[in-house]
């Protein structure tokens, strides 16, 4: 029997059912390179139940948690399972930012080879960088290969430029052929067509702080569409007050979260997906891609992340000034106006977004990156 070398992925948690971006790229990592590795992953227990389970093929081992501080997660028994863990791996995966993890290898004391997929700075929390600067430091001088999502993102950090030596960018993807429309996905949109009205400008993602979307129902003051936001979170109160005040509150839509399958007619509904994001903890927008690979042009923001690496200005939509409610507005009304060149980007998105952003391509990267670990 060939042997088949044994990985570890290592986050705080772990779709499903957590639904993010680092979790279901997580997932699609893990999945996708079963072909030719036995996968395990390593999280905190967060709402499900401590032990293991096999999802799809990966083995997933969920330690107990007491609570967390900064998003990041207080699981003393994490220690533990690590090092229990490390000792049947032949390679580490780090998911950065995760200092519960980073802190855990430190003190199991293991030598095991590993990897980093880097998915962010941490922005907000930069207290927090006084105590774990000195962990990230450590854990990127001993990686053997750090993934960047972006070069925008290699360029713009200065945790990376310090390791660019030993960095290896591996762009984020998803399963494109789940966007491919059906027949019936295809009436749903046109039911939510006519529901709502046309045209729609689209937003899916989770309601937080650095998302912009008050500069966009500010924005909506002057485009002459219906503002669909797909999804939840602590912005939404606020929000819902921002769309009184602007007095658009006719014409936003606030449908919720959805499950993955019930947002997919809302894409190919949509004539315009709006990422309005104004602050860098937007570090690559996995929702442009969604959109892109149904076929809808992107409005989004010039931030030094990976957010204009993803949606290329002039060819797959426009890029404009982030906190700029007047910059969006011409944008959208710019596509929305114009059907020749909504038709022309929406279709450029979709190659870009089938060559660049696939989750096959993600996992082949990353399954060179492990190949060049264990040669060495």
């Amino acid at each position: 029997m060939r042997w088949r070398p044994r990985i570890l992925h290592i986050y705080k948690d772990y779709y499903p059912p957590v639904r993010g971006g680092i979790e279901n790229t997580i997932n699609l990592m893990a999945r996708g390179c079963l072909d030719e590795f036995d996968v395990s992953v390593l999280v905190c227990a967060g709402p499900s139940c401590t032990g293991e389970e096999t999802i799809d093929g990966v083995r997933v081992v969920r330690v107990a948690e007491w609570g967390r501080v900064w998003s990041a997660p207080v699981a003393p028994a994490f220690i533990r399972a690590l090092s229990h863990e490390a000792r049947h791996a032949d390679i580490l995966h780090f998911h950065h930012p995760n200092p519960t993890g980073d802190l855990a290898y430190l003190l199991a004391g293991h030598g095991r080879p590993f990897v980093i997929t880097y998915h962010s700075d941490i922005v907000r929390q930069r207290a927090a960088m006084l105590i774990y600067g000195f962990l990230q430091r450590f854990m990127m001088s001993r990686a053997a290969v750090i993934m960047p999502t972006s070069p925008n993102y290699m360029a713009s950090s200065v945790w990376l430029r310090r390791f660019r030596d030993k960095c290896e960018i591996v762009p984020l993807g998803i399963e494109i052929e789940r966007f491919s429309p059906s027949p019936a996905m295809l009436a749903q949109a046109q039911q939510i067509k006519s529901k709502i009205g046309a045209p729609i400008v689209l937003f899916v993602g989770r309601l937080r702080y650095y998302k912009g979307l008050h500069f966009l129902i500010e924005a909506m003051r002057s485009v002459e569409a219906q503002l669909v936001i797909v999804g939840s979170g602590p912005e939404e109160g606020f929000l819902h007050e921002k769309a009184a005040q602007a007095r658009v509150e006719e014409r936003v839509h606030f449908v919720g979260e959805l499950d993955d399958s019930d947002v997919l007619p809302y894409f190919h509904a949509a004539d315009v997906f709006c990422l309005p994001s104004h602050l860098r903890s937007e570090a690559f927008g996995i929702c442009q891609i969604e959109a892109m690979a149904c076929g809808v042009p992107v409005v989004s923001t010039a931030l030094d992340t990976g957010v204009p690496f993803v949606n290329q200005h002039g060819e797959t939509g426009f890029v404009v000034p982030p906190a700029d409610p007047s910059a969006l507005a011409s944008a959208l009304n710019r596509l929305l106006g114009d059907e020749s060149l909504r038709s022309t980007f929406g279709e450029a998105a979709q190659r870009r977004a089938a060559a660049l952003f696939s989750a096959q391509r993600m996992t082949n990267l990353v399954k060179k990156v492990y190949r060049k670990v264990l040669g060495e």
